[in-house]
């Protein structure tokens, strides 16, 4: 068993095979912080790689963003916590009631082993014009807050929202809640699919608790060093 990294970042085990997903496991032990399994590697593997990442002594991040009615949410974050999982998503657009019907059966189910909940706010893949054509009339910042209100409100624990809003967060919320960041790409990295993004270093100085990457780390020669060099990255100059 590995010794648990203090290291903000996430390794994204976007992969659609165990065998690969432990590989990228065992090449960044000791460098990550945590891993993500989300849903192209959940369906391809189920449950069962969750439990063979946390029998390495590593912990979970799983991101399969509930969003359901509320009791059909707080049952599969319960299933979720049985595979020792450290942290897990749910929409904030769920609603208040999905949220604290959540946070409410965890605490009673799992009052020891409770995963960290955090609700996705507007995915990184949206912009402005993204908004609108899902009829949101406002700018991703504006719903970004408004949706991280009602969560931390509602009993979720952070919320993840992109590299833009991260300050934004912290001048409304403090230091408390737990913020999660995709969207973060090395200097001279393509942006690929995602509209708001930052390097990991203007990320975490901003207040970001946890950054995810995915693409720089999975399609490296060496994945264990490509995670050393994005911890480098975040030391001060």
């Amino acid at each position: 068993m590995s010794k648990l990294n203090t290291s903000p970042v996430i390794v994204a085990l976007d992969v659609s095979s165990g065998g690969e997903a432990l590989a990228l496991v065992d090449k960044c032990r000791g460098k990550a912080g945590m891993f993500k399994v989300g849903n192209q590697l959940f369906m391809a593997e189920g449950p069962d790689i969750v439990r063979a990442i946390v029998e390495r002594g590593e912990r979970v991040f799983l991101d399969l963003k509930f969003h359901d009615i509320p009791n059909t949410v707080a049952h599969a974050a319960v299933e979720s916590a049985s595979l020792g999982v450290s942290m897990m998503t749910i929409h904030a657009s769920g609603g208040p009631e999905m949220i604290r019907a959540t946070r409410d059966r965890l605490d009673a189910d799992c009052p020891d082993r409770r995963p960290l909940i955090v609700a996705v706010t507007v995915l990184t893949s949206l912009d402005e014009a993204g908004l609108r054509g899902v009829g949101v009339d406002r700018a991703p910042s504006d719903q970004v807050l408004r949706l991280a209100r009602l969560s931390v409100d509602s009993g979720a624990d952070g919320v993840v929202c992109s590299p833009e809003e991260i300050h934004l967060l912290r001048d409304e919320f403090g230091p408390d809640p737990t913020v999660v960041t995709p969207g973060v790409r090395m200097p001279g990295q393509s942006a690929d699919d995602q509209k708001r993004i930052a390097t990991p270093n203007q990320a975490v100085a901003d207040g970001a608790n946890w950054i995810v990457v995915g693409r720089y780390v999975n399609r490296a020669d060496d994945p264990g060093k490509a995670v050393q060099e994005i911890s480098d990255s975040l030391e001060p100059d």
